[in-house]
């Protein structure tokens, strides 16, 4: 998760900026900003961009690699595979590593047909048929909301499309915690995963030592009048004015480059010690991608509460929507699909302490993967030189013997 210097990155783009929609005319040579379709497509891949609205409105882009240039396989039925992005992030996070390391390329690679999915709120998926951007009640969402909707909207559209019955997913960080919330708040829905692969999954955070939860759980981590203030609006919110002069500067600029590494190092802590800094112009193109602050805070609850449970609204309106003071907490027993659990001993979000408490509630844990190197933090299970051989071919490997194993190879 990203640190406290991002919420200072966010408070100079909202002063510069002013207005969203503002458009300055400024003689800067700017990078174009690229989507996530065109990412794969500059690399020699077929890319497709669709839409999935979901059922209170909100539309989701979703980008797909349908088959790999490598092979000749386009006229033939493949595997699908959804790949969910964390918090602040969005569908580029598994693109910007590249055709030989990137786990979207990896796995067309591989003979899948890639799905890449971008979560209400962020800047692929702005946009709710019933509400304008700046109702606050567009923003009155959580990774409860992701998981319990947005997921099941995905997984029927690509279903429905490809033809497949079932498909694997692979999720990092927020979309291990939303994946989680789906297998327990919508069960029905795991007889529609083949495998799922939890990479760093923050789900029981009472250890975490992530500097910003930690830091502000005394003032948002139970319902009152900070967290009341702060709930229903954008977090962190993308200025293209800003995020423009950030990847031109740190691309063009040697001595921008070693001053954006240093900023890197302000908000990713010790886990930069693996990143792939060259990747850090193309990170900041569209990283933070845009949250809602309540999915923040209710992280945050979940690590003063030490538990996995719905979002706490307080007394009063949690006996009003769950019919019990307190919020519930969700039934990991009810995870019946095929899951693998990937975890690194430096990452300061997914705890080895919390990821301990796991195995003896899924019912069905293939794999409990403790990253060997000890310095693996949160932000290498997808930025990380190494992450090829180190994660994204064990995911592949544990995708196709699944594979291997129901056509009978």
């Amino acid at each position: 998760m990203l640190r406290s210097a991002l919420f200072v990155l966010a408070v100079v783009a909202a002063g510069v900026g002013a207005v969203e929609e503002a458009d300055p005319f400024i003689d800067i040579p700017f990078k174009k900003l690229k989507t996530s379709e065109e990412r794969i497509q500059e690399h020699g891949y077929p890319a497709e961009s669709h839409f999935v609205e979901t059922p209170d409105g909100y539309v989701l882009n979703l980008f797909r690699i349908p088959h790999s240039p490598k092979l000749n396989n386009g006229d033939q039925q493949r595997p699908a595979v959804l790949i969910m992005h964390g918090l602040f992030s969005c569908s580029d996070c598994f693109l910007l590593n590249g055709p030989e390391n990137a786990l979207a390329y990896n796995y067309a690679d591989a003979g899948y047909d890639v799905w890449l999915g971008n979560a209400r709120g962020n800047i692929y998926s702005r946009n709710n048929t019933r509400l304008a951007l700046k109702n606050p009640y567009f923003w009155r969402f959580s990774w409860h909301e992701i998981g319990a909707i947005d997921l099941p909207a995905m997984i029927d559209y690509i279903l429905e499309l490809t033809g497949e019955t079932a498909l694997h997913y692979a999720g990092h960080s927020q979309g291990c915690t939303s994946f989680f919330v789906m297998g327990a708040f919508r069960p029905e829905y795991n007889a529609k995963i083949k495998t799922s692969h939890m990479l760093a999954p923050p789900v029981f955070m009472g250890n975490t030592t992530e500097g910003l939860i930690v830091s502000t759980a005394p003032l948002v981590g139970t319902p009152g009048l900070a967290s009341i203030l702060l709930e229903n609006q954008v977090l962190l919110p993308q200025n293209q004015f800003i995020q423009r002069i950030l990847d031109t500067t740190c691309s063009n600029s040697p001595l921008m480059l070693s001053y954006c590494k240093t900023l890197a190092m302000l908000w990713g802590g010790p886990e930069i010690g693996n990143l792939n800094q060259t990747l850090l112009p193309q990170i900041a193109e569209t990283h933070p991608a845009g949250v809602s602050s309540n999915q923040g805070i209710h992280y945050i609850q979940s690590h003063v509460s030490n538990d996995f449970r719905l979002y706490d609204w307080g007394t009063r309106k949690n006996l009003e929507y769950y019919g019990v003071p307190d919020p519930p907490a969700y039934d990991l027993t009810q995870i019946t699909s095929e899951l693998y659990l990937y975890y690194g001993l430096t990452d300061g979000s997914a705890n080895k302490d919390d990821i301990s408490r796991l195995p003896d509630l899924l019912p069905n844990l293939a794999l409990l993967y403790e990253v060997p190197d000890p310095t693996w933090g949160h932000l290498d299970f997808i930025f990380a030189t190494k992450v090829k051989e180190v994660i994204n071919d064990l995911v592949i490997g544990n995708s196709q013997a699944f594979e291997d194993k129901i056509n009978g190879k």
